[in-house]
């Protein structure tokens, strides 16, 4: 799929088909978030891939929705807090570099026909503990990941004037 078709395509998925995400699959997006940028290349991130059933109910209880449960995979974007860069105010760059690599996994999922659906407001020390993470290791978000149960619908979006500004 050419670039900007994938950017046009992508949706937040909340409803997922019954079929496993083949391993090659898998792989390719494994390399998109290889591939990702972050602040002085550290690359303070890891994502776990989740399609231990036990695991999956554990970390369903972070954010309890029926269709996060329905994904065959769920995705863990994770961000070390002690090895990422620091900006001049002190404050850590791990969540930027693991929101950087999270959007190379949704746009690469996108361009293999899959969906996802970024989430961010779950109780994170809940899913920390779900996943047994020590506590150098923030969980920055969490995608359930697979085919969807149906052609989602066109997105309607913000006229360019009303989100782009040009200062010259």
């Amino acid at each position: 799929m050419e670039f900007y078709e994938v950017l046009r395509r992508r949706r937040s998925i909340r409803a997922y088909a019954q079929e496993a995400v083949p391993e090659a699959t898998l792989k390719l997006l494994f390399e998109a978030v290889s591939l990702a940028p972050s602040a002085c290349n550290n690359q303070p991130v890891r994502f776990l891939f989740v399609t231990d059933l036990a695991v999956r109910r554990r970390l369903c209880e972070c954010y309890p929705r029926d269709w996060l449960a329905g994904a065959p995979v769920l995705v863990v974007a994770l961000g070390n807090r002690e090895t990422a860069w620091r900006r001049f105010n002190g404050q850590s760059a791990h969540v930027i570099d693991a929101a950087i690599a999270m959007e190379h996994l949704v746009l690469a999922a996108a361009a293999e026909g899959l969906g996802t659906c970024w989430i961010c407001a779950f109780d994170q020390d809940q899913a920390r503990q779900a996943l047994r993470l020590p506590d150098c290791w923030e969980v920055v978000a969490l995608t359930p990941l697979g085919r969807p149960a149906a052609e989602p619908a066109p997105q309607t979006r913000k006229p360019l004037a009303e989100i782009i500004e040009r200062l010259a």
